[in-house]
């Protein structure tokens, strides 16, 4: 069976029991927290949670959890009106980030919540992605433009 439609079915229970329970946005603070930590010990897990790891662990699916956890905060949000955005930089630039969250709320008509992430290998610019959209401002992809440009122009391969 498909990766995506497992993380999705189980995310989709999480939701569902989170949203019975009123502990949402405790979970998903809790989620997000061990994806972006994922070495560290992660204390006692939320009720809810810690259900939907033994199901997981019950069913043999306990490889898949990074996905599942990664669909459940895109529904939790979704659910809630907030638009999702990563914001990849070189170095750190929150005036960026503040001038693309007004930009993309005026635009989707939410909230918008931007994960901000630094990228060394960028060499300049920034990447954004928003739903299945991405926009690659990078001097990387720049490079790489000029470079294929003039592959195709001498008709050989640099």
């Amino acid at each position: 069976m498909n990766t995506g439609i497992i993380s999705s079915r189980y995310a989709t229970a999480l939701l569902r029991y989170t949203q019975e329970t009123g502990g949402g946005e405790r979970v998903c603070t809790q989620v997000r927290r061990l994806l972006e930590h994922p070495g560290e010990r992660p204390g006692p897990l939320e009720p809810e949670l810690e259900r939907l790891v033994r199901l997981l662990v019950k069913n043999g699916r306990l490889e898949d959890v990074r996905f599942v956890f990664r669909s459940f905060i895109a529904m939790y949000y979704h659910s809630r009106g907030i638009e999702l955005a990563r914001l990849t930089t070189v170095v750190p630039a929150e005036d960026l980030e503040h001038r693309l969250r007004s930009l993309l709320e005026k635009q989707f008509g939410c909230e918008v919540l931007i994960e901000a992430s630094v990228d060394p290998d960028l060499l300049g610019g920034f990447t954004l992605e928003v739903g299945d959209y991405l926009l690659d401002a990078s001097v990387r992809r720049q490079i790489e433009t000029i470079r294929r440009q003039f592959v195709i122009s001498n008709n050989r391969i640099v």
